[in-house]
């Protein structure tokens, strides 16, 4: 099945509805984090990405999407908001539609780490040269080596990790084409 094919309906805000792994035959599984992603677009189209390594490992590194764990009680729309300002210090956005859902699970620093993660599509109407991380936690200050601003173009010639997968190819289908009507569910990633 295809990731078109394979959409969800929308939840009272825009957000999906139902939880992955809930329903019936869905059967027990691990605790699984809450995570909200942010898809940050610059005037130009550019995304916001950050550049990860393992923690006792620097030397393998990734790119991945600003984002992270709900804290409390907030909705995903309010993690959004606060993960995008605590790991770049941009606050002046407008948040949109959730455009992809997915499950993944990777080992990182020491644990295995299985995430339900929502990527909210937001705009900013200016870029900033050099975003700063405004407050991270411990672990992020032990595994974060940036952030930068990537074209389309340069996603797709990177040869380097990038989470998920396929972010350039879901990038350029929604600068082609706006975001989907429904969020679209993508492939689960187990690394």
């Amino acid at each position: 099945m295809t990731d078109s094919a394979a959409r969800r309906t929308q939840g009272p805000g825009g957000e999906p509805a139902g939880e992955p792994g809930s329903g019936p035959g869905a059967g027990p599984r691990a605790e699984v984090r809450r995570v909200a992603r942010v898809v940050l677009l610059d005037p130009d189209d550019r995304i916001l990405l950050l550049h990860g390594y393992e923690p006792d490992h620097p030397e393998q590194t990734w790119w991945f999407t600003p984002g992270g764990g709900l804290e409390g009680a907030e909705t995903r729309q309010e993690a959004a908001l606060r993960e995008l300002a605590e790991e770049t210090g941009i606050t002046d956005i407008d948040l949109g539609p959730v455009l992809w859902t997915r499950y993944c699970s990777f080992p990182f620093d020491g644990r295995r780490w299985d995430q339900d993660e929502w990527y909210y599509l937001a705009r900013t109407r200016r870029t900033e040269a050099a975003p700063r991380p405004q407050a991270l936690t411990e672990l992020e200050n032990r595994s974060l080596a940036g952030l930068r601003w990537w074209t389309s173009a340069e996603l797709s010639a990177a040869r380097e990790t990038v989470y998920p997968t396929r972010l350039a190819e879901l990038l350029r289908t929604l600068l082609d084409e706006g975001p989907p009507r429904a969020p679209v569910v993508l492939a689960p990633e187990i690394v």
